[in-house]
């Protein structure tokens, strides 16, 4: 079975990418300095289907603020990939850095953590984050994931939030993350996954691509995936179920639909891609991704 097909140009998805990341790490640059966040003008704060209620308060303590506010992503791996003190950790899309951060707490000083990112704004405000924090035991490097800048066998795990999804060569990024690992090193990556066959316009859809929807893999693609990369172990464990409907008015906007229930009188919802995909049993969720380097 052939990998998922990105009917977009890779060139065109990675720019729009890295515009949508930038722009998130101005947004949060300029929040700090203006206070223009909605929670502070007076308006009402939203709430993202896919990023939002990541993190427990108590995971975050101590974390700067502005690595908090520029995460996009859809799960906690550093809660779930059971890092140890003195562990070298890997994040394949560092953004802002807070899984950098909560990373590199978690192996302690005798540990590290880098993080790879390819927007020169998300590195810039991680490297402010990593100064806030006081961490010493952090390296952030530009580069592409599917690209890793690193020698083979120099990682204990791999983690990503809610990356690999965006990417239009995964294989390539999986077998990557193989290269860097050491053996018996530990891939553990939060991810969005496709539960069924997404409908070819939804895959076509860059909206949706930038959403972290269209570029899901199938959850079976994923495993094999991960096999035919050399990974062994490999494990997806479900930790949230997304409402296709939501994800449906978060991506398009708020002028996709007039109302909660007016896609059902006009029957686009049903017409819609997100429509189908729902009534032939689909799912979109979060999952925990594992895998283990033999």
């Amino acid at each position: 079975m052939p990998e998922t097909s990105t009917p977009i140009a890779p060139e065109d998805l990675r720019e729009t990418v890295r515009a949508k990341y930038a722009a998130q790490a101005q947004r949060v640059t300029s929040a700090s300095n203006s206070c223009c966040e909605p929670s502070c003008c007076g308006g009402t704060a939203t709430t993202d289907p896919i990023t939002g209620d990541l993190y427990a308060t108590e995971d975050v303590a101590g974390v700067p603020e502005d690595a908090l506010k520029a995460s996009l992503g859809c799960g906690n791996p550093t809660a779930l990939a059971e890092l140890k003190p003195g562990e070298t950790v890997l994040d394949l899309g560092s953004g802002g850095g807070i899984d950098v951060l909560l990373s590199a707490r978690r192996v302690g000083p005798s540990g590290f953590a880098y993080g790879l990112d390819m927007t020169d704004e998300m590195l810039a405000l991680a490297e402010q984050n990593k100064t806030a924090a006081g961490a010493d035991n952090v390296q952030f490097l530009k580069g592409h994931i599917e690209a890793i800048p690193l020698p083979e066998a120099t990682v204990d795990v791999v983690i990503s939030n809610c990356v690999i999804n965006l990417a239009a060569d995964k294989g390539q990024v999986l077998r990557e993350a193989y290269r860097v690992l050491k053996p018996g090193g530990r891939f553990a990556v939060s991810d969005v996954v496709a539960q069924g066959a997404l409908p070819a316009d939804l895959r076509a859809d860059m909206e949706a691509w930038v959403g972290c929807v269209a570029g899901a893999l199938e959850e079976g693609e994923y495993c094999r995936l991960l096999t035919d990369a050399g990974f062994g172990d490999v494990e997806v464990e479900v930790t949230r179920v997304y409402d296709p409907r939501e994800l449906a008015e978060s991506i398009r906007g708020d002028d996709a639909c007039c109302g909660s229930d007016c896609c059902d009188t006009t029957g686009e919802w049903d017409l819609s891609a997100y429509g189908r995909f729902d009534a032939a049993g689909g799912r979109l969720v979060s999952a925990f991704v594992r895998a283990r380097k033999p």
